[in-house]
């Protein structure tokens, strides 16, 4: 019998996995933030996953934080805010040598939740899937990409990927997997905050090259100085090759914003701007963005941490 996999966080990417996961046949469970939630689930037919067009929906199972089932294996597919208080309702029910598969955006959640379950094996993850929820326990994917997983501990595989292989989720084990997290982080810095500064979609910060140069500069300088200079190889030609790619998509620190939801601004800009200091890095721009994003979140009466 295959392990369970519990999944913790009912977005986009955590249903997403969860569906596919159900599709192939193994087990999972949702877990489901309170009982109006679960009741709320549990009124639907399962989860629904459209995917070109076409629409399948899966019975999986939900639970709450406190239900009595043994957790052995725990996506954390939460915001990388609720991360550590959303795996401390659990940690209870976690096995003594259970495995969570960390999917957070940004850099400081993982190593936080790292820290607070010493005796689990934390693997980091990265991932360039696309996918929305058009209604409640409806997600459609949107954009196929790539997972890349990894463990600084252990860097040997899991043998779980082949229930990645099953389900059909592209993946790679990867023997560095922060450059790829930092590879990231730098993208995120260099494009989410000018979109929401400029109220725009990915492709019109092309009318904001010069910009968007000096950040790339900016950022690897800092890549280099926090030890990631892989992650800076090429970096302004790879943050444009993104913007070109995805120029009509809205990115997710827009969207969050545009629905006056919290940003994950302190995983993101934030995690770059405190990692500049520690080194004492002069980054004028980046630093001077930072402070315009959190302006713009005070205005309109958001969250800036």
């Amino acid at each position: 019998m295959s392990t369970t996999w519990h999944i913790l966080g009912a977005g986009s990417l955590g249903t997403l996995w969860a569906a596919r996961l159900a599709r192939a046949g193994l087990p999972v469970r949702l877990i489901l933030r309170d009982e109006a939630r679960l009741a709320s689930y549990q009124a639907a037919p399962g989860l629904t996953l459209v995917e070109q067009g076409v629409a399948h929906t899966y019975p999986v199972i939900a639970e709450t934080p406190d239900s009595p089932q043994p957790i052995q294996r725990l996506l954390v597919a939460c915001k990388a805010y609720d991360a550590q208080n959303a795996v401390a309702q659990l940690q209870h029910r976690l096995a003594p040598d259970a495995e969570l598969i960390l999917l957070q955006n940004g850099l400081g959640s993982q190593d936080a939740v790292a820290a607070q379950l010493p005796q689990a094996r934390c693997i980091f993850a990265s991932s360039t899937e696309g996918a929305f929820r058009d209604g409640d326990w409806r997600v459609v994917f949107a954009g196929h990409g790539y997972t890349w997983l990894g463990d600084t501990g252990h860097p040997t595989p899991p043998l779980w990927l082949d229930d990645l292989e099953a389900a059909g989720i592209p993946h790679e084990w990867s023997t560095d997997i922060l450059t790829r997290l930092w590879r990231k982080l730098a993208l995120n810095c260099a494009i989410n905050p000018l979109t929401v500064l400029y109220q725009c979609r990915n492709g019109e910060l092309q009318a904001h090259q010069c910009e968007v140069a000096t950040l790339c500069a900016e950022l690897s300088e800092l890549l280099e100085c926090c030890g990631q200079p892989a992650a800076a190889v090429d970096l302004q030609h790879e943050v444009e090759r993104v913007i070109h790619a995805t120029a009509a998509n809205y990115s997710s620190m827009y969207q969050d914003v545009a629905n006056a939801r919290r940003t994950e601004i302190s995983y993101l800009l934030g995690y770059a701007c405190q990692a500049a200091a520690r080194h004492r890095l002069n980054l004028p721009h980046l630093q001077q963005l930072h402070v315009r994003l959190v302006d713009e979140l005070l205005a309109r009466r958001l969250p800036h941490d």
